[in-house]
């Protein structure tokens, strides 16, 4: 289980924290939306929670323990809003192979099929990928590095319906096995994904209760 206590962050170019006083806690079995508008906060929150940025109050847990931020980052797998921009493969196996040399065939294959692209040439380029193979590329990358904590920022962006569908059903598949929050400022277009919901209102979370 991941849980947040009262964290608070506010970087040194804004006058006022960016989240207050912030509590949660998110475990395996299904996945945690959190809704808010732009500027609330929530790309903030995933980066604080995945160790990029650092609290300025509070405490961030696993399974009871205190996690540090250096430990954070090895705990927590991050999916950007535009995945493609972080790309640094010439093809799909270079990008599954960075930081992990010695990564066999047989291991790519298992992390491909796992988010749906077993049927890619593994010589494409990450950039001829489609936006939801992009995603799920991004997904395979952090499985690799044994992320426990999967973070996503608006992971249906610019995603026609019939993919968005798609992406989401991995989502809940892997939030079997994973802690899986996504951040979303268009709640309406998870209107029938079966996850717990929160939403994020200038810093703070408002109570649990249905999103519209």
């Amino acid at each position: 289980m991941l849980q947040l206590s009262e964290v608070t962050y506010a970087p040194a170019t804004v006058a006022s924290p960016v989240l207050r006083g912030v509590s949660f806690s998110a475990e395996r079995g299904k996945p945690l939306l959190i809704a808010g508008d732009s500027g609330s906060g929530k790309t903030s929150l995933l980066e604080v929670i995945s160790g990029l940025a650092d609290a300025r109050a509070g405490s961030i847990a696993w399974n009871g323990k205190v996690m540090p931020r250096r430990q954070r980052r090895s705990l927590c797998g991050m999916v950007f809003q535009f995945p493609e921009r972080h790309f640094l493969g010439l093809n799909v196996s270079q990008e599954l192979r960075l930081g992990h040399r010695r990564l066999g065939s047989d291991r790519q294959d298992q992390v491909l099929q796992r988010v749906g692209l077993q049927n890619i040439s593994r010589n494409t380029a990450p950039e001829r990928l489609s936006g939801g193979q992009q995603r799920r590329l991004a997904l395979a990358v952090q499985l690799l590095r044994g992320a426990e904590v999967l973070l996503l920022d608006e992971p249906t962006a610019g995603l026609d319906w019939s993919v968005r569908s798609d992406v989401l059903k991995l989502l809940s598949d892997l939030a079997q096995e994973q802690v899986l929050i996504v951040v979303t400022h268009e709640p309406e277009l998870f209107n029938r994904w079966d996850s717990d919901r929160l939403r994020l209102e200038s810093g703070q979370l408002a109570s649990m209760t249905t999103l519209p």
